[in-house]
């Protein structure tokens, strides 16, 4: 087991090929900054770059996932383009097309280029930012006491974290815009029914069924595959033609079909045993379809 020290607003811990991401400060909701923010990202290049980890879990320390931006630094200047403390603050975080660069997509975008699986386990509210950076993940897994709000009208601002893209597309255009155009606060139920999460669980049952979710993969799937598989849905979301995929997926199959865990997948299946794969993503890495593609490269 290894745990990450410091950093202060968010924990790393790595056991059995499972990173545990923590946002940590529950004494606040685990409510969002901009330190948090470098912390998620930087947290995101260290399991892409540990072969060991299989899965990334990201939840929440206490007794919320998170709360949102935090209103208790600047107040009414939160959101405020023109707060000359709030931009110095964000200016690592560089601009695009001239203007500051929104910190929760900061963070999104790096969760849609992990090369490892993600899933999100909410264990209470998940307001504002606190849902959107979980729409990138693979897997969303929510207790009974969690609860939901994309609360950005009743903030005086518009969604953020590349929710107009992520959102649309996890739930369908009529329920994102009932959700955002309201900024109400709904319950885990309603979340399940719009497709938001995709299971449901008692409080004391969130996270061994979150890491149970996580060691099936873990310990049955090749990590190139699943990092492969990854990618290709993700980018095919927004693909013209099934052509693209069938392009795609020709060429995947073909790659993995020349390595050893395609070999080790048939052979464990035929004598009915557990699969050692031996694969690693860091030596394919330069390989995988890059997703989510920059502007530049979108002109």
């Amino acid at each position: 087991m290894r745990v990450t020290e410091p950093p202060s607003e968010v924990r790393v811990e790595v056991n059995d090929g499972i990173a545990v991401i923590m946002l940590s400060r529950p004494e606040k909701l685990n409510a969002f900054t901009t330190q948090m923010a470098r912390e998620l990202v930087a947290a995101f290049d260290s399991t892409d770059a540990d072969d060991a980890v299989r899965v990334v879990v990201l939840t929440g320390a206490g007794r919320g996932f998170c709360a949102g931006a935090d209103m208790s630094v600047r107040g009414t200047a939160t959101f405020d383009a023109n707060n000359s403390e709030r931009l110095a603050e964000r200016a690592d975080l560089g601009t695009i097309d001239g203007v500051l660069r929104d910190s929760g997509g900061y963070v999104t975008l790096r969760i849609a280029a992990s090369l490892k699986p993600v899933i999100v386990a909410i264990n209470g509210p998940a307001v504002g930012v606190g849902v959107t950076m979980t729409l990138p993940a693979d897997i969303r897994i929510a207790s009974d006491t969690a609860k939901f709000g994309f609360v950005f009208a009743r903030r005086g601002i518009v969604p953020e974290a590349a929710s107009t893209w992520f959102l649309p597309r996890v739930v369908g255009i009529s329920q994102a815009m009932e959700w955002v155009a309201t900024g109400r606060i709904f319950c885990a139920e309603e979340a399940l029914a719009g497709g938001l999460i995709s299971r449901l669980v008692p409080e004391e049952e969130l996270m061994p069924t979150v890491m149970e979710v996580a060691h099936e993969i873990a310990e049955n799937t090749s990590a190139l595959s699943v990092a492969l598989s990854r990618r290709m849905m993700w980018s095919m979301l927004s693909a013209a033609s099934p052509w693209e995929a069938h392009r795609l997926e020709s060429w995947g199959i073909a790659r993995t079909g020349q390595g050893k865990d395609s070999l080790e997948g048939v052979a464990s299946f035929l004598e009915n045993r557990r699969p050692e794969f031996l694969e690693r993503v860091s030596e394919h890495a330069a390989a995988l379809p890059s997703w989510p593609a920059r502007p530049e490269e979108l002109r």
